[in-house]
């Protein structure tokens, strides 16, 4: 089983950054269109999180104390919806000011796809490469000689995450691609959606992708807790 994680791990970090660079490479080739459309999504998806997650992290310092006052139910709905709503203003405002401002020449359905692409190519890229970069550090940790060099109040702490690393079911260990896979479509749906405020010259679409995102995102957020991993992937 040891055997067969090693290469289901590696696996899981490969195909997140196989899979965006795959879609970049055959859109573009097969569209005739620049890479700029996907180099400006991608830009623009971190440029979001700049402020998305620093916001995120303002508001928890400041809410935490309060909420700790409310029912669970309470405080679980606020998360929910919080995060829903935050994720989605942030990006597809996002997504509105890239229309708006650098890709004023992106009005076809087909560089809306490939910006889309960009914004869930590049976060499955950045994740893919932490992915890596931590199947990597488990691998060394493989070896007794560098887990006794750790400062010994990690030690415990670390050899519980070697053992739960390395006795997952294989078919877990998949599930960061998996994830991906479902996720960089609905990037690119976003994406669609935002760019019809252009080509239709009606303001309701973005609004209308900021609660698709929302909704989507809450979803994902009460699943984990609620139907496990599992089932909030099948939705």
């Amino acid at each position: 089983k040891m055997n067969l994680l090693y290469v289901t791990h590696f696996l899981n970090g490969f195909l997140m950054l196989a899979m965006p660079l795959g879609l970049a490479i055959t859109l573009t080739r097969t569209w005739k269109l620049s890479w700029r459309f996907w180099l400006v999504g991608a830009a623009i998806f971190i440029l979001s999180q700049v402020g998305h997650i620093p916001f995120n992290y303002g508001v928890a310092m400041w809410i935490n104390p309060l909420a700790l006052t409310w029912p669970q139910t309470a405080q679980t709905i606020f998360r929910i919806v919080f995060l829903g709503l935050s994720a989605g203003l942030f990006e597809e405002l996002s997504r509105y000011a890239m229309y708006r401002w650098w890709l004023k020449d992106a009005r076809s359905w087909r560089t809306g796809v490939l910006a889309g692409a960009g914004h869930g190519g590049v976060e499955a890229l950045l994740l893919g490469l932490l992915v890596l970069y931590g199947y990597i550090q488990m691998v060394a940790l493989q070896n007794p000689a560098t887990v006794a060099a750790l400062p010994a109040f990690q030690v415990e702490a670390v050899k519980a995450q070697i053992a739960t690393y390395w006795s997952m079911p294989w078919y877990f260990t998949l599930f960061g691609a998996l994830e991906r896979f479902f996720t960089i479509p609905v990037h690119i749906a976003c994406s669609v959606l935002v760019l019809q405020t252009f080509t239709r010259k009606q303001g309701f679409w973005v609004w209308l992708a900021v609660l698709y995102h929302a909704a989507l995102d809450a979803l994902a957020v009460w699943g984990a807790s609620a139907v496990g991993v599992y089932g909030t992937e099948a939705f």
